[in-house]
C-alpha cells in the first residue's frame, strides 16, 4: 500500500514492535518523533514522514526508557557523570537520586555539588532532598554535615528535586519529637502537598506504620518478609522494589492481587562492579521476569509507574506528547538495549565506545575529609574491661549471610590485667573513628556471624555517617589499614599479615572515585574478593560490611560513640554487668 507523506520530523522509527503502557501490550507500529517528544504512533502504517533521521527498528521491541526512582548514586562509589553513562547503556534515562551520603560528609554543600557534577549528563537526573543527615541524631553518631529543617526548605528551590529523600528515623519520627525532618514534612503539607515523601521502615507494622503513613510518608523501599509487604500495600503505601525484595512469595501476593499500580521497580544501591558486570535497573526488571513477574506489567513497573510516582507525566509512555525516552530491544527476555534514545536523540548503541566527557572536579576540600589522629589509632591496642580478672560478657554484633540486618550476641570473654582477650573468643574486633574532625571519638565493638574471620577490612565508605570503619583479628593491621585510608583520603583497604590484599581508594569526600566506572568496578572487584577470601559470606559482602555502621538497621550497629540498639535508639555498653 501506498503511503501518504504528511509532514517533517526530526525522527522516524519504523517496523517496531512498541510498547503501549495504556493497555500493557505490544503492538506492531511506526513512531514519529518531533523534536524532543513523541509525535504520532502510526498504527496502521499508512503515513510517511519526511525524517531527518529514518531508524529501520527491524522488528525490535520499542520500550520507554527505564525510571528509577529510589536510588543513590554514591552508592556506585562514581561520581554523577560516569554513573549516567553507564545508566545510558542500560537502558536507564531517568533517575532520582538522594544524595544523603555526600550530605553526610559535607552538609548541603555536598548535596549541591552531586547536582552541578550531573549537570552535563546525558540522562535526566531529579533528585530527593536528604530527610535524615543525620540518620538518627548527633548524640548517636557524628557526621560531617547536618541538614536541618532551613536546608531542607532552601533545596525546594532546586528544579532538580522531585521529592523528600528516604525518612530513616522511621521509629523517632512517629513519636513525640523535634526533630528537622517533622518540621519540613509539616511545612510541606501545608505548602507542597503534592511532593512526594519517600519512607524507609523496616519492620514497622500495625499502629506504628499507620503513625508513619498518617504524615504523609506513602513510599517504602526496604526488605521486609511478606506480612510486612501486606500491611503496605494494604493502607496504600507505594511499594518499591528491589532486588533483595524478589521473592517468589512477595511477587506472588502482588500478582494475586493486581497490585502492580502501586509498584515500581528500584535498584536503591548498586555496587560498581555489578553495575559494570550484571546492569543496573535492567537487571532487576529481568531477574524479576524470570521469577514470573508478568512481562509487560514488568515493564509497566519500570517506566510507567515510577513517573507517576514522582510525578512526572511527560515520560514512562511512548505516546504523543511524552518525551521521547526509548530503549530498541532485541530480545524482551534479556533487557539489554541495541539503542538508546533520550529525549530524541541517541544517547547509547550497542556496540559503540561512547566518548566520555570530561569530569567533574569538586572543590579542592572534598578531597581532604579523611582526618584520623594517632591518639585515636592508639584505642585499638587495649579494649578495657570493667574488672581486672576473670570473666565479662560482651555484646557481640552478629552478622548474617542474607541481609545487612544484624542481632546482638552475648559472648563471654576472658579478662587479664584489666583488659579484655577478645582474640580468644571466636570474635572479631570493630572500631568506628571519627573522622570528619568534630570529635576525634571511637566506637568499639565486636563482630561474629558471617563477617570475615580472619584479616582486616577498613572503609570509610560506612552507611550513613561515612566515618571510618576496620575490624580485623589484628590489631597492628588494624592500624595499618586506618593509616592507609588516611593516606588515600578515604576507600576500601583489605590487609592480611601486614600485606594490603586490594584496595580502592575513594578521595572525593572518602566515599567516591572520579576515575572511569569500569576501573572502579574492576578494583571493587578485587576487594570485595579479598573479603571472600577472608571467609566474608554474603552476597553483597561490600554493602554488609558497609552497613554495620548503620543505626537506622536493626538490630545492634556500632558507630563512633559505640554500640547503638536500634529500636530503642540509645547508646548500650559493651559489657553487661
Amino acid at each position: 500500500m501506498e503511503r501518504t507523506t504528511v509532514e517533517k520530523v526530526s525522527l522516524w522509527v519504523k517496523h517496531a514492535k512498541v510498547f503501549n503502557s495504556y493497555l500493557k501490550k505490544f503492538e506492531e507500529a511506526d513512531v514519529a518523533v518531533k523534536g524532543e517528544r513523541f509525535y504520532y504512533i502510526d498504527r496502521k502504517r499508512e503515513l510517511s514522514f519526511e525524517a531527518a533521521e529514518v531508524l529501520d527498528a527491524q522488528g525490535k521491541y520499542m520500550i520507554p526508557g527505564f525510571i528509577d526512582i529510589h536510588m543513590h548514586i554514591e552508592s556506585s562509589m562514581i561520581t554523577p557523570l560516569a554513573m549516567a553513562e553507564c545508566l545510558a547503556a542500560n537502558g536507564v534515562t531517568t533517575i532520582v537520586s538522594e544524595p544523603h551520603e555526600m550530605a553526610n560528609v559535607k552538609g548541603v554543600r555536598g548535596v549541591e555539588e552531586m547536582i552541578r557534577a550531573g549537570k552535563d549528563a546525558p540522562i535526566d537526573i531529579y533528585y530527593g532532598i536528604p530527610s535524615s543527615v543525620p540518620s538518627t541524631s548527633e548524640e548517636l553518631e557524628t557526621t560531617g554535615g547536618v541538614i536541618d529543617f532551613p536546608a531542607m526548605k532552601g533545596l525546594l528551590d532546586h528544579r532538580e528535586v522531585a521529592c523528600v529523600g528516604e525518612v530513616m528515623n522511621y521509629r523517632q519520627v512517629i513519636r513525640e519529637n523535634h526533630l528537622e525532618i517533622s518540621k519540613f514534612l509539616d511545612y510541606v503539607r501545608a505548602k507542597r502537598p503534592d511532593l512526594p515523601v519517600e519512607g524507609h521502615c523496616p519492620s514497622l507494622e500495625d499502629l506504628e506504620l499507620a503513625r508513619f503513613l498518617y504524615l504523609g510518608i506513602d513510599a517504602d523501599h526496604t526488605e521486609h518478609d511478606l506480612e510486612e509487604v501486606r500491611q503496605r500495600l494494604e493502607n496504600g503505601m507505594f511499594f518499591e522494589i528491589q532486588d533483595k525484595m524478589l521473592k517468589p512469595e512477595i511477587l506472588a501476593y502482588i500478582r494475586e492481587n493486581n497490585l502492580y499500580e502501586y509498584c515500581a521497580f528500584v535498584t536503591d544501591d548498586t555496587m560498581a562492579d555489578s553495575l559494570i558486570e550484571e546492569g543496573h535497573l535492567n537487571a532487576v526488571v529481568e531477574k524479576a521476569v524470570a521469577f514470573g513477574f508478568p512481562l509487560e506489567q514488568a515493564v509497566y513497573c519500570a517506566t510507567y509507574t515510577p513517573a507517576r510516582r514522582m510525578h512526572l507525566t511527560n515520560r514512562g509512555a511512548i505516546a504523543p506528547g511524552k518525551l521521547a525516552d526509548f530503549q530498541l530491544l532485541e530480545d524482551v527476555r534479556h533487557f539489554c538495549p541495541a539503542l538508546v534514545f533520550k529525549s530524541g536523540r541517541q544517547i547509547y548503541r550497542k556496540g559503540e565506545k561512547a566518548e566520555r566527557k570530561s569530569g567533574y572536579e569538586f572543590p579542592r576540600d572534598f578531597y581532604e575529609s579523611v582526618r584520623i589522629t594517632d591518639e585515636q589509632i592508639q584505642s585499638l591496642f587495649a579494649i578495657k574491661a570493667p574488672k581486672d580478672e576473670g570473666k565479662v560478657t560482651v555484646r557481640v554484633i552478629e552478622n548474617f549471610p542474607d541481609c545487612t540486618q544484624t542481632h546482638e550476641r552475648l559472648v563471654e570473654m576472658p579478662v587479664r590485667n584489666g583488659r579484655i582477650c577478645w582474640q580468644e573468643s571466636g570474635c572479631i574486633l570493630g572500631a568506628v573513628f571519627e573522622r570528619h574532625g568534630k570529635n576525634h571519638t571511637v566506637g568499639i565493638g565486636f563482630f561474629s556471624g558471617s563477617c570475615h574471620g580472619e584479616g582486616t577490612v577498613a572503609t570509610t565508605y560506612c552507611h550513613d555517617h561515612h566515618n571510618l570503619l576496620v575490624a580485623g583479628d589484628d590489631p597492628e593491621d588494624m592500624a595499618s589499614a586506618v593509616r592507609r585510608i588516611v593516606e588515600m583520603q578515604g576507600g576500601y583497604v583489605v590487609i592480611k599479615d601486614g600485606r594490603i590484599l586490594a584496595e580502592l581508594p575513594l578521595p572525593v569526600g572518602g566515599i567516591l572515585s572520579d576515575h572511569p566506572a569500569k576501573e572502579i568496578g574492576a578494583k571493587l572487584k578485587q576487594v570485595r574478593l579479598a573479603m571472600e577470601s577472608l571467609g566474608y559470606v554474603h552476597e553483597n559482602p561490600i554493602m554488609s560490611f558497609s552497613c554495620l555502621g548503620l543505626p537506622v538497621s536493626p538490630e545492634l550497629k556500632l558507630t563512633n560513640f559505640g554500640l547503638i540498639d536500634v529500636k530503642n535508639r540509645r547508646r548500650v555498653s559493651l559489657t553487661v554487668s
